[in-house]
């Protein structure tokens, strides 16, 4: 069973859209959104190849409302809503 089975309605993300520079506009069930940079977290062999641009924009959102891509790789959707929260 994944972690993310457990991810909380209000931290769940209905919206992903790649950016430019390594960004995500998320947009989450409660209608809370913002863009977020990971770009300090592309390293180690899951998410180094989100470094390729046409990869990154292969980002969606699985059915537990976690934002990923088709390796694998994918981000906490609560570390994200707090990031957007900390930011506003």
């Amino acid at each position: 069973m994944r972690f993310a089975s457990v991810v909380s309605m209000a931290y769940k993300v209905t919206y992903v859209e790649a950016l430019c520079d390594y960004r995500l506009r998320v947009v989450f069930a409660d209608g809370s959104s913002g863009v977020v940079s990971v770009k300090d977290r592309l390293f180690g062999p899951v998410f180094e190849p989100l470094r390729d641009p046409a990869f990154f924009s292969l980002v969606s959102i699985d059915e537990f409302g976690v934002v990923c891509w088709p390796n694998g790789a994918d981000l906490a959707p609560d570390a994200l809503y707090k990031q957007i929260e900390k930011a506003a």
